[in-house]
């Protein structure tokens, strides 16, 4: 279990680093010629992984639901993008947390995963934590911040499909598809937006972005194949974290009290659902 929140942790932490950098894209470049370059990241890696080991990588008993979740793949990040060229990015991410709300939701009902108290408690503690954060601007917010929205349920689907699938699928399956059909359907598009980097740091964000996009994708699929949906869910409010360092160091934007109070209040959260996991693991292995 601690592998799983240690390895969510780290996809967090790069998806916050790839949506800082995209942020800072989106004032020249379209943000689907930005998450196209993401998904080529993923795309480049997965080519070289079938030619390491072979098409026998794409076998699968649910081709639709892979082919599904590549798809949410593709959608959910552009969504993001869209909002984010728009909206400060702490906020955007604040609006996010929604997402781990719908996966614990999702894993009980579709996935049948339990879902004790305590954990619930911690999620709704979290979910409090965010609204603290954005309420105040709610009176001022951009329309675009309803994309985030979008986004959020996409991202928390996508979760509960990589729990369901790491019951037959392994990671590599996984990915193949997540690049594959992502890649196909942002590649119609891009004819339309492309646009030339206009500058050497440009082109490397750009790089930047592929690389890390393609690694938070692989660290959070890990993560749901070892650790329940549930469990993992309140890790994702660490994004609130990252996002106003990132909005700080880059972009200025110095986050007010409501931010800090909603952050300390989500780390407790966070910290109280992986406390109750380790006490619940050390009485289990008591009994064995």
């Amino acid at each position: 279990m601690a592998k799983g929140l240690v390895f969510m942790a780290i996809g967090m932490f790069l998806f916050a680093t790839v949506d800082t950098q995209a942020k800072f894209l989106t004032e020249i470049y379209h943000p689907v010629q930005i998450v196209w370059v993401r998904q080529v990241g993923l795309l480049v890696g997965v080519i070289v992984l079938l030619l390491m080991r072979g098409m026998h990588i794409l076998r699968t008993d649910h081709k639709r639901l892979q082919i599904l979740r590549g798809t949410f793949a593709a959608i959910s990040p552009l969504c993001f993008v869209m909002a984010i060229s728009f909206v400060p990015l702490v906020d955007a991410m604040a609006v996010g947390f929604i997402a781990p709300f719908i996966v614990t939701i999702l894993g009980a009902i579709w996935l049948k995963e339990r879902v004790g108290i305590h954990r619930w408690g911690a999620v709704v503690i979290g979910f409090i934590g965010t609204l603290i954060v954005i309420s105040p601007g709610f009176g001022t917010v951009h329309p675009a911040i309803f994309f985030v929205f979008i986004a959020a349920s996409l991202f928390a689907a996508r979760q509960i499909l990589s729990r369901y699938l790491s019951t037959t699928d392994n990671t590599s399956t996984t990915l193949a598809y997540t690049a594959l059909a992502g890649s196909f359907w942002l590649t119609l598009l891009i004819p339309f937006f492309w646009h030339w980097p206009v500058e050497p740091l440009h082109l490397l964000l750009f790089g930047s972005i592929a690389f890390f996009a393609a690694m938070s994708e692989i660290f959070v699929i890990k993560a749901l194949e070892i650790t329940q949906a549930v469990v993992l869910a309140p890790v994702q409010y660490s994004l609130i974290i990252w996002g106003t360092m990132y909005g700080f160091l880059v972009f200025g934007q110095l986050p007010d009290h409501w931010t800090w109070i909603g952050t300390t209040i989500i780390i407790a959260g966070s910290y109280y659902t992986f406390y109750r996991e380790k006490l619940t693991q050390h009485k289990a292995s008591k009994t064995l």
